[in-house]
């Protein structure tokens, strides 16, 4: 179970993530299930809520997060419906994908040096 220093957070690969998840963020640790590691969406998605961690601290992630679904299950929605519509979630998943649909291949970067 390798634990790497990525930029701004620890990524720990095969670490213990909760039955149907892939990966889970506490604090500045973000573990990922094997298998999952190469993922890039994932890992953006992880990496926003590591900095809604140290925007919000445990506490108020915790608030945040436990607060919204608890919400929504009484709202009697299931589990996914409820997990769905956590703001903390919705941004992560928003950022990671506007990441991923805006950023520039990195062979098309090394195109762009090249003088034509």
């Amino acid at each position: 179970m390798p634990i790497e220093r990525r930029d701004g957070y620890w990524l720990w690969i095969g670490g213990p993530v909760p039955k149907g998840a892939d990966a889970l963020t506490l604090g500045s640790v973000v573990i990922v299930r094997s298998g999952h590691e190469a993922s890039p969406y994932l890992l953006r998605h992880e990496q926003v809520h590591v900095r809604q961690w140290r925007r919000h601290g445990a506490i108020g992630f915790g608030v945040r997060y436990l607060g919204s679904y608890v919400l929504w299950r009484t709202r009697l929605k299931g589990h996914r419906g409820a997990y769905l519509r956590i703001p903390l979630e919705i941004e992560a998943d928003w950022v990671a994908r506007r990441s991923l649909s805006t950023a520039v291949p990195a062979n098309d970067l090394a195109d762009a040096s090249r003088p034509t």
